[in-house]
Order: structure tokens, then sequence, then C-alpha cells
């Protein structure tokens, strides 16, 4: 089953993360991913944390904070490991760039509800309050932001960079190489009926 959600498409450890043609950039995003499912019912379970990579065009973000939809690249990654007893008061880790197999920038990252102007339950809340969100036999992954990126030192990634992404206590690290096309951006035609 693909997973799917409104704005991204999912991909695992270890697949490329894509800049289409239309992107000015392409970079890592760590965060902490909650994955839930609804029941017969329409009752959210968490199933527990993964370690996520939200994936963005930082360039197009920067010029207004109105361009933050578009500035999702429509993919992201999560994995490769899933926690089922993860406390999420505090998390810390590392990200970081490899360029030719050699560590081109880190950064230590924390995340988790110490962290965060929100604890669990409200952010929670806020997702699940929507109808929307509760139909039976969804599945869901929500991102939990971190506080540290590339982007943010000045780090453009280029083709064949691999973001890395780890959290203490959340297994392996997951990694992502970048995948910059080289075609022209093509207009999309839509026809009438």
């Amino acid at each position: 089953m693909v997973l799917q959600r409104q704005r991204h498409y999912f991909k695992a450890h270890q697949e490329a993360l894509n800049v289409p043609p239309y992107g000015n950039d392409g970079g890592e995003e760590p965060e902490i991913a909650g994955i839930y499912i609804i029941d017969k019912n329409g009752i959210p379970y968490r199933i527990g944390f993964s370690t996520g990579n939200e994936f963005s065009d930082h360039i197009m973000e920067k010029k207004n904070y109105l361009y933050l939809a578009p500035s999702k690249l429509r993919e992201c990654a999560i994995g490769p490991e899933l926690i089922i007893d993860a406390d999420f008061a505090s998390f810390t880790g590392k990200v970081s760039v490899i360029r030719n197999h050699e560590l081109l920038w880190q950064s230590v990252i924390n995340s988790g509800s110490q962290n965060m102007a929100h604890n669990l339950q409200n952010l929670e809340y806020h997702h699940f309050k929507y109808d929307s969100h509760r139909v039976p036999y969804q599945a869901h992954v929500h991102f939990f932001g971190a506080d540290a990126f590339s982007f943010g030192s000045q780090l453009l990634l280029q083709d064949g960079d691999i973001m890395s992404v780890r959290w203490e206590k959340m297994g392996r690290a997951l990694l992502n190489p970048l995948k910059i096309s080289t075609q022209p951006e093509a207009l999309i035609e839509v026809r009438s009926i």
C-alpha cells in the first residue's frame, strides 16, 4: 500500500527525494513522525514514532511566509524504524549532509514536548479534531518539527548529496539521497471536457 496524504508522497529509507523541474531548491527538514491509524469507529490510535524528513524547497519558503504550502515538494521520507514505546517529552539527535562520502555539514537537533510550545496531546487534538482526519481505516503521518536544518546555515544541497536524520533511541538514521531534475519545467495543459 502506498501511503499518501494531502500534500506528500512518502519515500522510504535510502530512496531518493526529488527536486522537480519547478523547484528552486530541495533540502532536508528533520522531524519526528507520529504514525496513526483510524479504527472502524473513527477513533485514532498512535502506533508509534518514526524518523522523518519533510523535505522542502527552502528558497521558495524564504520568498514569502505565505509560500509555505508550495515550498513542500510533495515528497518526504519516513523510517527506517517504527518505535512503539518512545516518550515524546524530549528527543535529541543529529542531522547531517554527506557529499562525496564525506561529512559536509552536521547539527544537533531537538524535538518533543519540552522543545515545543505545545504538548503531544494538544498537537494530536488539533490534527484529529477534523472529521475528515478520522475516516475509518485511514493511516496518518503527522510531522513534529525540529530546530535545525542545513539551509539555515546557508548550505544549498547538490544532486547526489545524502541527507541523514538520526534521533537517539530511535534506531538507525534515515538516509535519503537528493536527486535534482535536469528536465525543463513543462506547462501542464488542462483541457475542457
